[in-house]
């Protein structure tokens, strides 16, 4: 995501224009857009022009400013719908007229909100942290099955499904299956080669169960060096195979746990946030009384500053209840100035996943609290 212009402090109100660059830049703009903010953007309208002979319609390009009523993202395409009043004046639409706007990469547009809170203000920052950006790309792959996926610091994007109805390697059918799974092979690899961008991508992981991925990593150096793609040839040294119990996007959470491909990416946020979820659950067999989950729970460990890792998921953000959007933002300002980590999770990882069915929201404690475990207490915030 690139910036173009910032005019905001923490609590009052101001604006930013940014650029969405990449599919990611998506998920950060859907995360920072709310009910009552306004956009302003290009959009296009069909309108009736009299020219004298009767009248034609024209396409024309108009900048408008929206004020958000409703806000829709499609992780596929990579677009997203706003839906609000106009509030721009126009010979072609009316003040106050209801409209849409699609927000999609290579177009520009500029977010202006009443109050901007902590955790807008850091969103904008790692949207627009180069760093940031695609870390691992992963071919989760199987007899007849691969996936090819892109984790980001904040998303993690299946690229690329590719399928094959492989025939028995015994009886009469066995002499197409080597046919048959070289094809397949060969799909593998053009879906590598069109998503895995090695200028960005630390690590490329071939992962999944049996000796499926093996064979496939065999191919891909083998095709590489005879077709001459020169970003493989020479990035070899990237490509590193590691377990994993499937071929689904679910199987990444083994793979970012290996202790290889860890340390390969160990600086990033996906990296971290896996590690602390596996401490959260570590913590949670062996000392349950330093490992909680649940808003209730999670306040009242904070208000004994207590807490030494917070885990919490972005989707717990996305409200437009404003008294538990800034209960959940002094929680996560709280935490860091006692001098505990705050970990946002991204809705769109499988670790976020995973924290997700936790209720989004857990801590580690720097002390023991039995007292607390034995307490019943109010989830709502």
């Amino acid at each position: 995501m690139k910036l173009l212009a910032e005019g905001f402090v923490k609590g009052a109100e101001g604006y930013v224009k940014l650029l969405p660059e990449e599919a990611e830049d998506m998920w950060h703009t859907y995360n920072l857009v709310r009910d009552g903010d306004q956009i302003t953007a290009t959009t296009f309208r069909k309108v009736q022009v009299d020219k004298g002979t009767g009248a034609d319609t024209e396409r024309l390009k108009l900048k408008l400013t929206l004020e958000v009523e409703a806000i829709e993202f499609d992780a596929e395409g990579g677009v997203i719908r706003i839906k609000g009043r106009n509030l721009t004046e126009s010979e072609h639409i009316k003040l106050g007229a209801y409209h849409s706007l699609e927000l999609e990469m290579g177009r520009a547009f500029t977010l202006k909100k009443v109050a901007w809170d902590a955790l807008d203000i850091e969103r904008v920052r790692q949207a627009t942290d180069v760093s940031l950006s695609a870390d691992l790309a992963a071919v989760l792959i199987t007899e007849g099955l691969a996936h090819v996926c892109l984790v980001g610091g904040s998303t993690t994007l299946v690229r690329a499904r590719v399928e094959a109805n492989l025939p028995r390697k015994r009886g009469a059918a066995a002499a197409g299956y080597d046919k048959a799974w070289t094809r397949f092979l060969d799909h593998v690899f053009s879906a590598v080669v069109r998503h895995v961008d090695f200028n960005v991508v630390k690590c490329l992981v071939i992962a999944g169960p049996g000796f499926a991925k093996d064979q496939f990593k065999e191919f891909l150096e083998q095709e590489a060096v005879r077709r001459e793609v020169r970003p493989l040839i020479e990035n070899k040294e990237k490509i590193v195979l590691a377990g994993a119990s499937s071929a689904y996007k679910h199987s990444l959470k083994e793979v970012l746990s290996c202790p290889t491909i860890a340390s390969r990416i160990k600086d990033t946020k996906a990296a971290r946030e896996v590690t602390a979820l596996q401490d959260f659950y570590d913590l949670l067999a062996t000392d349950s009384t330093r490992a909680f989950y649940g808003p209730g729970h999670v306040f009242a460990a904070a208000e004994l500053g207590a807490i030494q890792v917070l885990l919490i998921s972005d989707s717990l953000f996305r409200i437009n209840h404003v008294e538990k959007r800034r209960k959940y933002a002094e929680l996560v300002e709280g935490v860091r100035e006692a001098g505990g980590e705050a970990l946002v999770f991204s809705a769109m990882h499988v670790s976020g996943e995973q924290l997700n069915q936790l209720s989004g929201i857990a801590a580690i404690l720097r002390f023991p609290l039995p007292e607390l475990e034995d307490m019943e207490i109010a989830a709502e915030v």
